[in-house]
């Protein structure tokens, strides 16, 4: 698994559907930085460690992180190293994508996220 090209899983694909209705966000990108944040934010593992990426919800880092790759990629590295990992191509390439679904499953289970502004509330606590 690498960097070059994320690919989700098709709950996560249809998690971010709803997302993009209730917040008005239109990219799959925006909605994944949030979600990526959010789960980084979080000090403890992820529980989920094999993601199935079964939808066809798929975009390159570029577009995923945009002109903030270089942060993205350093957030990851210490996630890694704070993990106890290498941050090697595969590991980085793993902690994306079970932090980019963690993420979406946290933002997807919030009952008071209706607009952008719960969105910013959220990632706030």
């Amino acid at each position: 698994m690498s960097l070059d090209t994320i690919r989700l899983s098709q709950p996560a694909r249809d998690q971010l559907i709803k997302l993009k209705r209730v917040t008005g966000i239109k990219n799959w990108n925006v909605l994944c930085r949030w979600a990526l944040s959010l789960s980084l934010a979080d000090p403890s593992p992820p529980l989920v460690r094999e993601i199935v990426a079964d939808s066809n919800v798929e975009m390159t880092w570029r577009t995923f992180a945009g002109t903030y790759g270089d942060m993205y990629l350093a957030l990851l590295k210490q996630r890694c190293i704070d993990d106890g990992e290498a941050p090697t191509e595969e590991t980085l390439g793993q902690a994306l994508i079970v932090h980019l679904h963690r993420g979406i499953g946290y933002l997807a289970g919030r009952k008071n996220l209706n607009t952008i502004s719960d969105l910013i509330l959220t990632t706030s606590e």
